[in-house]
């Protein structure tokens, strides 16, 4: 009971720190690690609803702030780019659905890696294919779908830059999640405590003492 309770409340906590504007370098968030190990670790609805819940609220948040400060938030193509994240956040939730909670520190960590790497090779695709922005570089061939993997956005810092970020926060909060997991697992004793002691079926009346016996 005691880690249904907590682990997803340490999962949205950690979360919605790292989303504090400024706090933490472009693209390193907890939002990678978040989406996969909420596929790991929670059953049923609460694996989907909890991250894409979370990142809705987090990003209207967001999105409020920035226009408060005067930055365009609310037109189509940023619209559309984030569209795209949830898609791909989605994706990383079934990849996490694809692994047991049990699952060992190493391949746990791994899977945070993987989600990290299809993370942006899908966002990056996407923001190539359907060019929201109208780069004039984003040419619909192998050096344009280059180009979006490796440079970016003139006038913004590389992507591969934002790769980088992506892979490492995506490998140490899936570190720390898969750390809380076991701290908030129940103990065999815990597991045990309040079960129902099995109880002796009473002797029927009248048995004869050699069955008894």
């Amino acid at each position: 009971m005691k880690g249904k309770i907590l682990l997803p409340l340490i999962f949205v906590a950690t979360f919605a720190v790292s989303r504090i504007p400024g706090l933490l370098p472009l693209n390193f968030s907890a939002a990678y690690a978040f989406a996969f190990c909420a596929g790991v670790f929670f059953t049923g609805a609460l694996a989907w609803a909890l991250p894409l819940g979370v990142l809705l609220a987090t990003d209207i948040a967001l999105n409020l702030f920035y226009s408060s400060q005067g930055i365009s938030v609310w037109d189509l193509p940023n619209l559309k780019g984030q569209l795209i994240n949830y898609a791909a956040f989605a994706v990383l939730i079934w990849l996490g659905r694809s692994f047991k909670n049990r699952t060992s520190f190493v391949h746990l960590l791994g899977g945070g890696l993987l989600g990290a790497i299809l993370f942006y090779l899908i966002t990056n695709t996407a923001s190539w294919l359907f060019n929201p922005f109208g780069n004039a570089e984003y040419t619909k061939n192998l050096a344009g779908w280059i180009i979006a993997l490796t440079q970016g956005h003139a006038g913004f810092p590389p992507t591969w830059e934002f790769f980088r970020n992506t892979l490492l926060s995506g490998g140490l909060f899936t570190a720390l999640f898969a750390v809380s997991q076991k701290l908030t697992a129940e103990s065999p004793a815990e597991k045990k405590a309040g079960a129902r002691e099995p109880q002796a079926e009473p002797e029927a009346e009248g048995e004869p003492e050699e069955a008894k016996a």
